[in-house]
């Protein structure tokens, strides 16, 4: 279980959110954390502890009047530590290699291969024609409705009906390098996992799944390892003590260590 860094640009600056409250109208969300440092000095804080695989996300819509500056922290990131980092957010087939010129490993994508509630496997390919399958991650974001968790789009406002199961994921396997699951119900809470979505993942985890949501303590992390298998990646946001949290940087890396151990 690895530890994968997240950089989280909203409105132009590095934040930590409460997922379920992001709305598109009026550039709004319930903040967590809002750095004093830009995108590109988390960037080369991860580059000196060589941790690979973190993702630099961009919240704000390509129609947002905030895009532009949010756009510029993200690239700023990427180019701040080459091949270190993975990029999401607004990413489609016609501007992916631009975030990958920039230095991104990979692009991560949701909404551009999730359209009407449904998987556009007709997105997907030139997706994974654009870039590669070893340049994409799929976003499979999800919030849980009635005993199922469906994969979320538009910065995890939009349902889909595409639950998330192990056939679902062996199909989508096909066109990408990793996933990226974040459990939007508890993102920016520090209020425990989601056990049942990391079970699922932890049994299927054919490729690398990073899971993202709710970790707010070393017994959360005990607890993932655990019912994922150790077959999971983990991020930590809001939790961390560079965003405002109670869970030292290097404790937690020197915790996943041992466990590994």
């Amino acid at each position: 279980m690895e530890f994968r860094p997240c950089i989280d640009i909203h409105n132009g600056k590095v934040k930590q959110i409460v997922g379920g409250s992001l709305k598109d109208e009026g550039n709004q969300a319930k903040e967590n954390f809002v750095s004093a440092q830009d995108a590109a000095f988390y960037a080369e804080f991860y580059k000196k502890d060589q941790i690979k695989g973190g993702h630099v996300i961009l919240l704000n819509p390509a129609t947002s009047a905030y895009y532009g500056e949010t756009k510029r922290q993200a690239v700023a990131a990427l180019q701040a530590y080459p091949n270190g980092l993975q990029a999401g957010g607004g990413i489609h087939a016609g501007n992916a290699e631009e975030f990958l010129n920039a230095g991104a490993s990979h692009v991560i994508v949701t909404s551009y291969v999730f359209q009407n509630g449904r998987v556009n496997y007709e997105n997907l390919k030139k997706m994974r024609d654009a870039v590669g399958k070893e340049h994409l991650t799929l976003d499979l974001s999800c919030r849980k409705r009635e005993d199922s968790y469906y994969i979320v789009t538009d910065r995890w406002q939009k349902f889909t009906e595409e639950k998330i199961t192990e056939e679902l994921l062996d199909c989508l396997m096909e066109y990408a390098d990793e996933f990226l699951v974040h459990a939007a119900d508890v993102e920016g809470k520090a209020s425990g996992i989601e056990t049942e979505l990391v079970r699922l993942l932890g049994r299927w985890a054919k490729i690398p799944v990073t899971y993202a949501g709710g970790v707010g303590s070393f017994e959360d992390l005990r607890q993932l390892k655990k019912e994922g298998m150790g077959r999971l990646n983990v991020t930590i946001g809001s939790a961390l003590d560079l965003f405002g949290g109670g869970m030292e940087y290097r404790m937690v890396l020197d915790y996943l260590k041992r466990m590994e151990e």
